[in-house]
């Protein structure tokens, strides 16, 4: 039942190409409103919808796919609450990959009267001459074919490859990961379905981004994918989750027994990359052996947390992934600018941060987030390293005049400060970390006063 008072978004969808693919009802609906919007005008029967309002516009400034349906959304929302009720119109069926559709149902603020409408898929299996269910066909969006392909084998229906670039994309990722012979998997391009111009061919693999100039209307089908995409890391994750369930040694372990392991791993990690020579390909496979163990150890606590229902490897890579998406604007936000200075992205990274943990409630000093398991000599650096980003002077007395010039009398000076320690019975640990504490909490008191 429709809600009185809440604005109200109807949608409908325009068919997988031409005219008579358009139901009467769609039509009528279209007649029915006044205020008519269109996701994109870059479809064969998108003219019925006349005096509607596009958003092409938003392909061109958006610096993402995301950034561009969250704004769509974010714009229907706004008319609909201005106009109380408006028509949106989209390619093909409105629930089939259809990302804005998604965004307005997840949305309380609105209603969503959702109305049916044939999609691209009916012709493409027609073109095809198979049943999607007795062939467990899985649809995929080309523009995250790398990670919603992670895993699967089998039958897959590739959409929205509306470039060269996408289905190189596509190719690679499969072709990388399978490793295996670009010409042993048959690809069929299916473009312009149900248009004059229309083309289904069957390519081999290492042809897909060559063989057809991809638009908007263009997908494939791959009849048999052997290897998955990402096989190397699901593999991997799965051997992790393995060992955690059948390996007596590391069902016993907690975050907290792991701890030193990910310690000893990060500092081999930092002996290779010191070690790596640009003439010795060996030392590469030094390094890659240790960030290996390192990537171990994550996927170990992932694999812990997961088994006690807390959180996945898959909300690791999420939310690093979203960070980073968050914190390079320069990169991926609308007004996207690469020619940013360094010193202009640092300003930028700690701002966001500041946002960030405004947005959460958390209250910020000048030395928060320097992890107190940091090493002596590491947490004394980072505390006047922030103290001099902070403006705020910590008095330390100078050594000038014992003619400390070079790192090696500063390397010295330290061993020696070390040995003192070791005469006088004090963990120089210890000492230096008591030291930085007092600092940074008169640093502290300086800056909240």
């Amino acid at each position: 039942m429709p809600h009185a008072n809440k604005p109200r978004i109807e949608i409908i969808g325009l068919g997988p190409s031409a005219d008579e693919y358009i139901t009467d009802h769609t039509r009528q609906r279209i007649a029915a409103h006044k205020h008519r919007y269109l996701r994109t005008a870059q479809h064969p029967s998108a003219h019925l919808v006349v005096d509607a309002i596009t958003f092409d516009e938003r392909y061109e400034t958006s610096g993402t796919f995301d950034a561009v349906y969250l704004g769509i959304a974010n714009d229907l929302i706004a008319a609909a609450i201005e106009f109380g009720e408006i028509l949106y119109a989209v390619p093909g069926s409105p629930l089939v990959l259809e990302r804005t559709v998604r965004l307005l149902m997840a949305d309380d603020r609105i209603e969503c009267v959702i109305n049916p409408a044939m999609g691209f898929l009916e012709i493409a299996w027609a073109r095809l001459g198979i049943d999607p269910v007795e062939n467990s066909v899985r649809l995929i969006d080309g523009h995250q074919f790398a990670t919603a392909a992670a895993g699967l084998t089998g039958s897959l229906l590739v959409a929205h490859c509306h470039a060269n670039w996408v289905l190189s994309d596509i190719k690679l990722a499969a072709e990388d990961a399978a490793n295996i012979s670009n010409d042993d998997i048959p690809v069929v391009i299916l473009h312009h379905l149900g248009l004059p111009d229309e083309v289904v061919m069957t390519v081999p693999w290492s042809e897909l981004d060559h063989s057809i100039e991809a638009d908007h209307l263009t997908s494939i089908y791959i009849p048999q994918l052997r290897v998955p995409v990402g096989h190397d890391l699901v593999a991997f994750h799965e051997l992790a989750r393995t060992l955690r369930r059948e390996c007596p040694w590391d069902r016993e372990q907690t975050h907290q027994t792991l701890t030193t392991y990910l310690l000893e791993e990060t500092y081999e990690v930092v002996d290779a990359i010191a070690a790596l020579n640009i003439d010795d390909a060996q030392t590469d496979e030094h390094l890659i052996e240790e960030l290996g163990d390192l990537l171990y150890q994550i996927e170990f606590h992932a694999a812990i947390a997961e088994q006690e229902g807390r959180f996945t490897m898959g909300d690791v890579a999420r939310g690093i992934h979203e960070k980073l998406v968050r914190r390079h604007p320069h990169v991926f936000a609308p007004t996207a600018d690469s020619d940013i200075d360094s010193d202009a992205l640092v300003k930028s990274w700690d701002e966001i941060k500041k946002a960030e943990k405004a947005a959460k409630g958390i209250v910020s000093g000048p030395f928060d987030g320097i992890p107190q398991a940091t090493g002596s000599l590491a947490y004394a650096s980072a505390i006047l390293k922030r103290a001099t980003k902070a403006g705020i002077s910590i008095d330390i007395p100078s050594h000038e005049s014992q003619a400390l010039g070079d790192i090696a009398d500063l390397g010295m000076h330290l061993l020696e400060v070390v040995a003192e320690c070791r005469r006088r019975g004090v963990d120089p640990e210890v000492a230096l970390r008591k030291v930085s504490n007092i600092h940074r909490q008169n640093a502290e008191r300086h800056t909240d006063a």
